[in-house]
């Protein structure tokens, strides 16, 4: 009994997305004490649902989340389909008409979200993408064109967590990582998220009516400064050159004998280094010096591991 009551109010909230938790314990004839049991044991299981109080206040699931795709194969997603629809026509059952319609809104969810704009498409999601950062990029963008707030789990650089609800002004590409640039409601101004770090994202329920800002006003060095920055130096081997022109631009890469050379100003940190390591010695540091030490010292720990 207490698993099935789980798996209907996981159901339930994939639905409605967002209840209070005396609307499940009326529903389900039992106690406010043991919904929050059941939320507690769901979290457990890896089911993003939060408790939110005060002005958002409610149990909600993040719209990030969707059941995994094996919960259903395709074939049994079609036979279940067919089968609902056909009792259907038959049975004016609200049950039937229920369970048909949570399972056709979990098949669309299974398609694949492609950005169509004019005449440029974006695949949000990586190689081999799970779908979990497809479906951050499908909320992020939804909460972009119809100004919804967001309420975000988010995980900085240093591994710590904070919830808070923005407003996404404008999604943004750079360097092959996307970002929503958002008006946070925690520090009262603009900050640029980006979207990979995102842990979940909910729907609070509320809209926003955008602020005026300009291209120049988005600071595109995100937390870079002066003092992070490198004017670097790299030597290129032939069969890394095709990688390394995507990764530091081809307009920035130059032959020079049986090599070739690259001169740009690149962000110094941790991501740096470990960036020049990944291509086994085929990009090499000519200068600065002191990236040149970091790039030996880094092969040399792994040397020794």
């Amino acid at each position: 009994m207490k698993y099935q009551i789980m798996i209907d109010i996981l159901m339930l909230l994939l639905s409605k997305r967002k209840l209070t938790a005396h609307e499940i314990a009326d529903r389900y004839e039992v106690s406010t004490r043991s919904v929050y049991r059941y939320i507690e044991e769901l979290n457990v299981c890896g089911v993003p649902v939060d408790v939110m109080r005060g002005r958002y206040g409610g149990i909600a699931i993040a719209d990030t989340f969707r059941l995994p795709t094996g919960y259903f194969t395709r074939g049994e997603y079609s036979a279940t389909v067919n089968a609902l629809t056909a009792m259907s026509s038959q049975i004016t059952d609200g049950d039937v008409l229920s369970a048909l319609e949570k399972i056709q809104r979990q098949q669309k969810s299974e398609k694949r979200d492609l950005s169509v704009c004019g005449n440029i498409i974006v695949d949000g999601g990586t190689w081999g993408d799970s779908k979990s950062f497809s479906d951050k990029m499908r909320v992020c963008e939804s909460a972009v064109n119809d100004s919804k707030c967001l309420l975000i789990d988010y995980i900085s650089r240093g591994g710590e967590h904070s919830k808070r609800v923005i407003d996404p002004h404008v999604l943004v590409f750079k360097q092959n990582l996307w970002y929503v640039y958002a008006f946070c409601h925690t520090k009262q101004e603009f900050r640029t998220f980006k979207i990979g770090r995102i842990k979940t994202a909910t729907f609070t329920g509320e809209s926003f009516k955008k602020r005026e800002f300009t291209r120049d006003e988005i600071d595109l060095n995100f937390f870079y400064t002066a003092e992070n920055l490198l004017d670097v130096t790299f030597e290129i081997e032939k069969e890394s050159l095709a990688d390394a022109e995507e990764w530091l631009g081809i307009d920035n890469i130059e032959p020079r004998g049986k090599a070739f050379i690259a001169k740009l100003t690149l962000p110094d940190d941790g991501g740096l280094v470990n960036k020049i390591l990944s291509y086994g010695g085929a990009v090499k540091v000519l200068a600065p010096e002191e990236l040149k030490q970091k790039v030996i010292s880094a092969a040399k720990r792994i040397s020794e591991q």
